[in-house]
């Protein structure tokens, strides 16, 4: 399979430790942090997208799931150019199935995003260790998997009338810097914090 060739890549490339779990990752330093949110991608298609999401959970502090089949590998050029070096900085963990993704997660703080949704991504009050959920570019997320959960764990983005979707990484970026605002940005600092007198 190709999460075996792929493993293999990632070990010899990033230093990356296995858990007990077959056809579960993590290529990071780190350990999956309990009180930090969890972005999830399903079978994302795009390289691009999900190394633009690979340095927003490290500037945010989130873990990152991927739910395969993946629309690439993970040794993908565009995909390490467009993380840059922050994979070192973030923890990514790799299932194989939707179905091994949950053995994972609390079901009851799981989100879904979806166009199908009546409630806005900010009407919900978000906890350390939510999961929130994304499906692929080119479909979204699967209807029998937003069925797993309940309506009120179902979210939108608002958007003008007539357009389809945001960029995933874009819609990722918008809900996560949400749940992260409601609980004050949590473990940040502000970038520039020694330059506060600058323009005094």
């Amino acid at each position: 399979m190709w999460w075996q060739a792929t493993t293999l890549y990632l070990l010899e490339k990033l230093s990356i430790s296995k858990t007990g779990k077959v056809n579960r990752l993590f290529f990071t330093k780190g350990n999956i942090v309990p009180l930090a949110f969890n972005v999830v991608l399903i079978e994302p298609e795009i390289p691009q997208n999900t190394g633009n999401i690979i340095r927003l959970c490290a500037n945010t502090g989130a873990n990152l799931h991927l739910v395969g089949p993946l629309g690439f590998e993970l040794s993908d050029t565009a995909l390490r150019r467009a993380s840059l070096d922050y994979s070192d900085l973030t923890n990514v963990v790799i299932h194989s199935s939707f179905k091994d993704f949950l053995t994972t997660a609390d079901k009851s703080r799981i989100f879904a995003t979806t166009t199908h949704a009546s409630i806005s991504y900010n009407q919900v009050t978000y906890q350390d260790g939510d999961w929130i959920m994304f499906g692929s570019e080119s479909k979204g997320l699967p209807l029998h998997l937003i069925q797993e959960l309940d309506a009120t764990n179902c979210i939108s983005i608002p958007m003008m009338p007539a357009n389809r979707s945001l960029n995933l990484s874009n819609a990722v970026a918008v809900t996560i810097f949400e749940m992260w605002r409601q609980l004050e940005f949590k473990g940040s600092i502000l970038p520039n914090a020694g330059f506060q007198n600058y323009f005094s």
